[in-house]
């Protein structure tokens, strides 16, 4: 057997560079190794000299921090889920880009889990998220009014941040939008402009905010002294192929809707291509809304005229909910933000005589 006998002056076999440990940072940066752990993990009572001090050793000593063994210390996976059941692609992405903004700098990862139905899954749902070692959930609509589900994450011991909940308010730290004022802003502006014969495009059944934009809607209406008969109210899904059927037969009625309010902007852009179909010309001949203020309501011609919701934001203040309960803190009370609604080119007055 023989040994491997390094050149003189050449590196020895299979050595490598000693990789910087906790210690090091704090030696650097003149403080103790705790203080060094809270900056790494955001905790407060360090003040911003500090912090300076201990990030720029990191930065000096290339010092990651392992968060699996961090994890496993102190029975943290530092994974936070958000769980969304079939909603429309852009309200995914803006519901991930609040919730990733506020996890920056942080140490927890964001984990997507997508679901069928949170009524009828209700236990496979708490399997998954116990299966997935999560320190904590997002709960975005419909699984954010869903009882069942809340009681059951409280029974594990499971935080939850809510996102748009409609319902049982008070019930875990949560940020949402006045859905029911929202849409009636939306109707009174097709009001104002003259229409009397509205059509509704509901959005999913699921989801208690299609119920609460229904309501909001009638009572601008009926306020007006418009009645909103049963025939002009068609249910989708909040995708464009469920607001493409639902606009065609509100468009087959005799005599059609002079506008059509869908209750997110998917469903409004699917209204555009049906009027289309039929030979209209929006707004010219129908006056389209939209609800969301998302990508499509931009990008579609005409653009959309349409409620802006703070999804992005809400995602943002819900995340920031619960990283304070992470940390210990309070639970915050339950937060409202703003709309606006946006006014663009899919809505004018209707013709003479309609």
């Amino acid at each position: 057997m023989t040994e491997t006998t390094p050149l003189r002056g050449g590196p020895t076999p299979m050595t490598r560079p000693k990789r910087a440990t906790i210690v090091d940072v704090a030696r650097m940066a003149e403080v103790s190794a705790k203080t060094v752990s809270r900056v790494v993990n955001n905790e407060p009572h360090v003040t911003e000299a500090v912090k300076t001090r201990v990030r720029e050793a990191m930065r000096a000593l290339r010092y990651h921090p392992n968060v699996a063994a961090q994890g496993l210390v102190r029975s943290r996976s530092y994974l936070i889920g958000l769980v969304y059941e079939k909603p429309s692609p852009s309200y995914v992405v803006e519901l991930q880009k609040g919730a990733l903004e506020r996890l920056h700098g942080e140490r927890f990862r964001l984990v997507v889990l997508p679901v069928e139905s949170v009524t009828e899954r209700e236990d496979e749902i708490i399997a998954l998220l116990r299966s997935a070692a999560l320190d904590a959930v997002l709960l975005a609509p419909p699984a954010s009014d869903h009882a069942g589900l809340m009681k059951e994450l409280r029974e594990v011991g499971m935080p939850f941040a809510r996102i748009s909940p409609t319902r049982l308010l008070g019930q875990g730290p949560s940020v949402a939008m006045d859905d029911v004022a929202a849409a009636q802003e939306a109707a009174e502006h097709l009001v104002n402009l003259g229409h009397k014969r509205i059509g509704v495009i509901k959005g999913d059944p699921s989801h208690a905010a299609s119920d609460a934009r229904l309501v909001g809607t009638m009572q601008a209406l009926a306020k007006a002294g418009i009645t909103l008969h049963p025939e002009l109210i068609e249910s989708g899904l909040f995708t464009f192929d469920s607001g493409l059927a639902a606009a065609r037969r509100l468009l087959a009625l005799d005599p059609p809707p002079t506008a059509i309010l869908a209750q997110n902007d998917d469903m409004a852009a699917a209204a555009i291509t049906a009027a289309r179909e039929c030979g209209l010309l929006v707004p010219e001949d129908l006056s389209v809304v939209g609800f969301d203020d998302s990508d499509i309501s931009r990008v579609v011609w005409p653009p959309l005229t349409t409620i802006r919701q703070p999804v992005e934001d809400m995602a943002y203040r819900a995340m920031d909910m619960l990283l304070h309960v992470l940390r210990g803190e309070p639970e915050g009370a339950d937060v409202q933000l703003g709309h606006e609604l946006l006014i663009r080119r899919s809505t004018a007055p209707p013709k003479a005589g309609l």
